[in-house]
Parts: C-alpha cells; sequence; structure tokens
C-alpha cells in the first residue's frame, strides 16, 4: 500500500501516514471547511491498511494544537479504527501531544484513552513555543 501524505494548509493538518514503517502522524490544526471529506479518504486507507495487517506494532503520533467539534468526531472515528486493530492483536500506541497549558487538548486525549482501552496511550506535555 502507498504510503498518505497530505501537506498542511492553515485550516488542515500534515498528514503523514507511513504505512511501510507503520508510522502515522497527524500535526498542526483542523478545521478544515468539510471535515467529513478531509477525513473520509484518510480513514477508509487507514481501515484498508488495517484490514491486512496482523500482529504488528503501529506508532501513531497526533499533535494538533487546535481542532474543531466537525474534526472532533472524525478524530473519533479514526481513533476507532485503531482500537479495533488492537482489540484483533495488533499493537498500537499512540502519542498524544499537547501544550502544557491546554487543557482542553488534554483531557480530550484523557477520554480518548478511557474510551478505546485497547490503545497504548502516552501523553506528551510540551512546552508553549
Amino acid at each position: 500500500m502507498d504510503n498518505l501524505y497530505i501537506a498542511p494548509t492553515p485550516s488542515s493538518p500534515e498528514v503523514d501516514f507511513k504505512f511501510d514503517t507503520r508510522n502515522l502522524s497527524l500535526r498542526g490544526e483542523s478545521y478544515p471547511e468539510n471535515a467529513a471529506a478531509f477525513y473520509g479518504d484518510i480513514v477508509a486507507k487507514l481501515r484498508e491498511f488495517l484490514a491486512t495487517q496482523s500482529e504488528i506494532t503501529l506508532e501513531v503520533n497526533i499533535a494538533l494544537a487546535y481542532f474543531n467539534s466537525s474534526s472532533t468526531k472524525m478524530l473519533f472515528n479514526l481513533i476507532e479504527a485503531l482500537d479495533n486493530a488492537a482489540a484483533a492483536g495488533n499493537r498500537v500506541v499512540l502519542n498524544w501531544y499537547h501544550d502544557e497549558e491546554d487543557d482542553t487538548i488534554l483531557e480530550f486525549g484523557q477520554e480518548l484513552s478511557e474510551d478505546f482501552p485497547a490503545i497504548e496511550f502516552v501523553n506528551h506535555s510540551v512546552g508553549a513555543a
């Protein structure tokens, strides 16, 4: 499967899914005009990839400084696909990066870790730039 790279824009994150090395990253801000359209293909490609894998370790890095409510739903779909893969016997490590002063993103990551227990969540607090 080909790797997936989408360059960041002011309203959408950088997507760098290196399927060959099993390293997936989202970075930036996420408030695209149509989050379902932006994330739809990303989630579909992720599910397609995961359907062909067994007993792998997948590292996921999410460093979003901001995301709106429609992006939240799509992130939930993406992480649900990862949780399903983890529940099926794959190891999924999700590195959740948040600004040390941003309680909202920290708390969202904590909620995700509770909602998707098969994933190994690692919180990373980063200093303000």
